[in-house]
């Protein structure tokens, strides 16, 4: 603002003028001027709302005021009631003050208890209190649908990911959410609202391409439809501009730039997951009785040039039993005693939490967290015994010690040791999952030993409190660990993996379904099968943890956003076709028509059978 605004104003008077607002409604003043921006976002100010109103201190407080009081202050107490009043003099200003220093150093212990950040890590203290306290909403991304024979028909996602051309630094910030649709196509959404409306489907590829066979391109020759049950079936190389999808046993690689296919790879075996793709080290693939190592840059390309030549047929190298009496053998792989991995994890580097280690963690239907060494491969390192059916595996880069978590939740580590608690090299595996018909939320401190291996120091299991139903998904957000169930619900918890910080209900995608002419019945809530976190990777002017939640229902994406209204409606991607909104407008206003000449109807034959005449 020019001449006398608010950036001429003292900073004791805007703090008064913020103390009459709503937290949740200071969006405005951030586009007022740069001192207000700084103002509204300062991080001790949002840092002391978080605390005062977190679950964690309400907690602490209650089980300090529940607490007995010791039997020798309790005898201590009635004898002094028993001799002559205190005839001591009242108690000095200095007393006063001495106390209410103690209170202030107290509260401060009790907050460096709670504080949940680590020295190391960017926090946007305002961002972590909406995320926290503030308003959510659910936004769902526009759906793909087909036309046939005047009929429109949704087209179900069976996947998700993020692809963030050049790690985020494009220029525009693109961040493009990508799942395989149930026709064999790849789909791409604008997250962020970069390259278009936001929520809206950018491209699609053509149909069938994740179908037609490798060899001759054709397309009446296709695999089953994939397979909805499998969350990780697709990642992505940001750098390579590349998705690699799994359509039952075929790794298929996709040049994002063309949306067509660049090689397949086949396995022994169904693939069931898929690990995240980093510079510089295999792709770990996840088949129903195996673990394998996948170099893609010496992939097995798709030859362009096999149609070009003619003393080539079309069924040539299609013998079915080619592959039965092939004499070369398997390339080396880890063999899995009890099918079906469902989470493969390659652990970030100790300080450098953008690379990762050798350290590959493997969960599925079984009890153990496999632990493998990329560079002694396939040989098993250990196991971590969980007892539960692990769904998701996530990491956070900082040290777990259980020990300091207990005493954290009572309140009693001084500044010193919380210092020396969060200072410690190491890092946490966060595992979610299932125990008897119910979520298991899991934690273990892993440390490196003299041989620079990962062992794990300690472990802590939330199986009572974490969900009423099975963890499906498990992923960091902020401080925060987030994580979605069998009930519908995505669920923040603290690191403590104990404190449940807040819940969000999904609800149902199909918002047409769930009414009809005759009543309204309320739909059946829909399941998070997959969650990310939308954390921009761009430059340090950014706030870290800006972030929203994008989920995967097993048919459709969605994403939980945190504003007081939703970011985008499904009417918003209708806009650009005014005669399919009219029409749909119309057809609600038809069915709105006759559900209440129904319900007047209803209410006269009820009415003329009061009085006898029915």
């Amino acid at each position: 603002m020019a001449g006398h605004g608010w950036d001429d104003l003292p900073q004791e008077i805007m703090m008064q003028i913020l103390g009459y607002l709503d937290p949740c409604d200071i969006s405005p003043l951030l586009l007022v001027s740069k001192g207000v921006q700084k103002l509204c976002l300062d991080d001790e100010l949002w840092k002391q709302h978080s605390f005062h109103q977190s679950p964690w201190y309400q907690a602490l407080i209650t089980r300090r005021y529940s607490r007995p009081e010791p039997l020798i202050f309790r005898a201590a107490n009635a004898n002094a009631d028993e001799d002559e009043p205190d005839q001591s003099p009242p108690v000095a200003d200095e007393d006063d003050e001495a106390k209410a220093q103690h209170q202030r150093s107290h509260r401060i212990q009790d907050m460096a208890n709670w504080d949940p950040a680590f020295p190391e890590e960017r926090v946007s203290w305002y961002d972590e209190y909406m995320q926290r306290s503030g308003p959510a909403s659910i936004n769902w991304m526009q759906t793909p649908k087909v036309t046939q024979g005047g009929i429109e028909a949704i087209i179900e996602s069976h996947g998700l990911a993020l692809y963030n051309p050049y790690n985020g630094e494009d220029g525009l910030g693109t961040m493009l959410a990508i799942s395989p649709l149930e026709d064999g196509s790849i789909c791409l959404w604008d997250v962020k609202g970069s390259r278009g409306k936001q929520g809206s489907i950018v491209a699609k590829s053509k149909t069938d391409i994740l179908f037609q066979d490798a060899m001759n391109d054709c397309p009446k020759k296709r695999s089953k439809m994939i397979d909805s049950s499998i969350s990780d079936r697709i990642t992505i190389d940001n750098t390579g501009h590349r998705a690699f999808v799994a359509v039952q046993s075929q790794l298929i690689e996709i040049d994002l730039n063309r949306l067509d296919v660049v090689s397949r790879e086949s396995f022994e075996w169904s693939i069931m997951t898929l690990s995240a793709v980093h510079a510089g080290v295999p792709l770990t693939v996840g088949t129903s009785l195996g673990i394998h190592l996948h170099d893609f840059r010496s992939r097995a390309r798709v030859h362009h040039d096999v149609v070009e030549r003619v003393d080539r047929g079309p069924l040539a190298d299609t013998n079915a039993f080619k592959g039965i009496f092939d004499q070369t053998p398997l390339p080396p792989y880890a063999s899995l005693s009890q099918a079906t991995p469902t989470s493969i994890l390659h652990l970030p580097r100790q300080g450098a939490p953008d690379l990762v280690s050798d350290d590959i963690y493997v969960s599925g239907r079984f009890s153990n967290i496999l632990h493998y060494d990329r560079r002694k491969f396939p040989v098993i390192c250990g196991t971590i015994y969980s007892g539960a059916l692990i769904n998701g595996l996530t990491a956070l880069p900082y040290p777990f010690s259980k020990a300091d978590y207990e005493r954290r939740q009572q309140g009693e580590l001084s500044l010193e040791q919380m210092g020396h608690s969060k200072t410690q090299g190491g890092q946490t595996l966060i595992a979610g999952g299932a125990y008897s018909l119910k979520g298991s939320l899991e934690l273990y401190g892993l440390s490196p030993d003299s041989m620079d291996r990962m062992t794990m120091q300690g472990a802590w299991k939330n199986r009572y409190t974490a969900a009423s139903s099975t963890i499906l998904s498990v992923a960091n957000h902020g401080t925060k660990i987030v994580f979605s169930d069998g009930s519908g619900l995505l669920k923040w918890f603290e690191r403590d993996g104990t404190t449940e910080c807040r819940r969000l209900r999904i609800g149902h995608s199909r918002t047409g379904a769930e009414g009809s002419m005759f009543e309204s019945m309320p739909g059946t809530d829909d399941v998070a099968r997959k969650i990310l976190s939308t954390q921009s990777r761009s430059g340090e002017g950014d706030r870290p943890n800006n972030d929203n939640i994008l989920f995967w229902t097993g048919e459709r994406l969605g994403m939980a956003s945190f504003a007081a209204s939703p970011l985008f409606v499904e009417k918003d991607f209708d806009m650009d076709d005014p005669e399919k909104s009219a029409e749909e407008e119309a057809r609600q206003e038809y069915a709105s028509q006759m559900r209440r000449a129904l319900q007047h109807s209803a209410d006269e034959v009820r009415f003329m059978g009061n009085l006898g005449l029915r």
